[in-house]
Formats: C-alpha cells, structure tokens, sequence
C-alpha cells in the first residue's frame, strides 16, 4: 500500500489542469524507481528470485484523463497521462517490463480506458453463461460478457463514480480516514432528493455505452456545484455520504441494465474497493433484482487483485500472445498494448 507521504505526493498532480511541470517532470522518475523498491522488497520477502520472474506489467499511477468528451479542445485528441516511468522500473529490477498500455488504444483510435474487457474476455468469458465483470474502484466500470463467447460482442464501459467521490468527502470530513470503512459513515445518514437528482443530471449519463470518465469530472468541485444548485451546502457528513453512495449505486445499475434490456438471465460478477462496501452492494442489489451478485473470487480470481492480474494478461500477450479480434470498433481496438523497457 501507499503510504499517506507518497499519497500526498501524487495528489499534487492528480486530476488536476494546472501543476508544477517540473514536480510532474521528476515525480514520473520518482515514481518508477519507487515502484521498482517495492517489486524489490516483495522479491525479497518472499524469496523469489529475479530470474524466475519473466516480465513484469506495470499500469503506472494515472495522473490525467481526457477523453475528447471531457476536455472539449479544438483539434486536440482523446488523452491520458500515467507515470512511474518503466525504463526505471527494468534497470533497478533487472527485470523486463512492459508499461504505458493506455497509449496504443488512443493511437488506435480509442479513449484509453477502459481496458478491463480485453483481459475480462480471455479470463472470463464464458460459452452459456450471460457475466458482467462489474470493477468498482474510484470509477466504476463493467465488462459485459454474452454468452456467445464471441470476442466482437463483447465492450467495456465506465458508469461513472464508483469509490471516488465517497472516498474524496471521507478524508475531506474525516482527514484520518482514507474510504467510508464497512458504510459506517453513509449508515448513519439519510438519502438526499433533491441532490442526488441534480448529482445524475449530467450529460455522461445521457451518453450511450460505451463510455468512459475519471475523477476529472467527478471530484469534490462536482458535487459542491450540484449542493448549490439544490440549495444542500449544509448538508451534514452522514447524508452527504450516504447520498454519494446511493450515486454510485444507481449510475451504476442504470448503466448495467442500458446495456442488458433485451438479454436474460446475466450474474453480475464484483471486483474492486467497492465490493467491500455493504451498503452499495446493498442497493446494487436492490436495483438490480433480477441479477445474481457475486465475486470475482468466484471465478478464481481475488477481487482486490483483479485490476492487477488484467494488465499482466495485457503484458502477457503482447511478449507472447495473438491479438484478439475485438471486430472493426474504436471503442475496442484489437490491437496489443504496452512499451517494453528492457534491463540493459
């Protein structure tokens, strides 16, 4: 885990349009030899030797997303930016690593996220059964998978707000908490109307699937400008949160089943922060009653690792796999990802 002191770090730069560009310059170094320290001190601890480690994958800690439909700049392109530099990352591991995947699916004519569907379909698609791969981290997004098992029919969409704005009003009202731990703080509190319905009236939620967002949208100056318009500025800590966790909820089950109205019978599959929280789960379920909840842990793969083991299947095939054909869709390029930054 990061430390509070290397959060603060990143939170200088992150989502933010105007920075320090040298501190952005050298935190990109810093970053990746940090990284490269804890992929040491893991070895390390667990007695595994460089040389029987292949390559590793490393996403890098996204800094800024701007897809056209946020930033709206003339003759500018669908962008994103992650640091932690992987050519650091080789030299002080000595391990060969493949890093900033985002890029190849701009340049292939995407927005650079989500990426989750290209892993989800090789680890978990599934001939017969009708899944949903639902991540919710700061942003939530789902994979949906048919039952054909066809790779063309598959795509992956952000829904907006998953843990990010929980976790934003969390610190800002509690400095020593860092997430709502187990809705202790949203099941004290009620659910506000007339806010959450000025938090849905943006046009993202009006946009077709597929989609995708990030906290450059939704942070605390989204919500604080929906409190004015609803004339909710006092509201106390307990309903703001709780509102902000029923937000999340229903933008996430409205997205679900946008996509699934005219197919049947779909188990909706959780990974990410947020399958921890018992209330959103709660109200997932709710609005969602015709779907069967359950873990990724199910399929095999740990919920809080989820995110982790995709971008290593990323890495994996672009060293040694095939492309899988994804169909002529720029949402979904069917193309390989990844620089690779060799030790020597």
């Amino acid at each position: 885990s990061y430390t509070d002191e290397t959060k603060e770090k990143i939170r200088a730069v992150f989502a933010k349009q105007s920075v320090d560009f040298q501190y952005l310059t050298t935190l990109n170094a810093w970053l990746g030899s940090f990284h490269a320290q804890l992929i040491n001190q893991f070895l390390a601890k667990n007695n595994i030797q460089k040389v029987e480690v292949d390559l590793i994958a490393s996403h890098g800690q996204t800094v800024f997303h701007a897809p056209k439909l946020l930033h709206n700049i003339a003759d500018m392109p669908n962008a994103t930016l992650q640091i932690g530099d992987g050519d650091h990352i080789a030299v002080a591991t000595g391990i060969i690593t493949v890093s900033d995947f985002r890029q190849k699916h701009i340049a292939a004519g995407g927005e650079g996220a989500p990426l989750a569907v290209y892993g989800d379909f090789l680890m978990f698609s599934k001939a017969g059964e009708n899944r949903i791969m639902l991540n919710i981290g700061g942003i939530a997004n789902f994979t949906y998978l048919p039952s054909s098992n066809k790779a063309f029919e598959v795509f992956v969409t952000d829904t907006g707000s998953g843990n990010t704005l929980i976790d934003a009003f969390t610190r800002h009202f509690y400095p020593k908490k860092s997430f709502d731990e187990n809705a202790e703080i949203a099941l004290k509190g009620a659910v506000n109307a007339e806010l959450l319905k000025e938090l849905k009236n943006h046009s993202f939620f009006e946009q077709a699937v597929p989609k995708t967002t990030g906290p450059e949208l939704f942070n605390i100056n989204y919500v604080k400008n929906a409190q004015q318009i609803s004339n909710t500025i006092e509201l106390n800590a307990y309903d703001l949160i709780a509102t902000l966790t029923r937000f999340s909820a229903e933008t996430i089950a409205e997205a679900i089943k946008s996509a699934t109205e005219n197919s049947e019978n779909f188990t909706i599959y959780l990974s990410g922060g947020g399958m921890h929280n018992p209330l959103l789960v709660k109200w997932l379920q709710e609005l969602l009653p015709n779907f069967t909840l359950k873990k990724s842990d199910d399929l095999g793969i740990d919920g809080d690792a989820k995110e982790a083991i995709l971008f290593a299947v990323l890495a994996n095939e672009t060293i040694a796999g095939n492309i899988t054909n994804f169909g002529d869709r720029v949402s979904v390029p069917s193309v390989s990802f990844g620089k690779i930054s060799f030790p020597r």
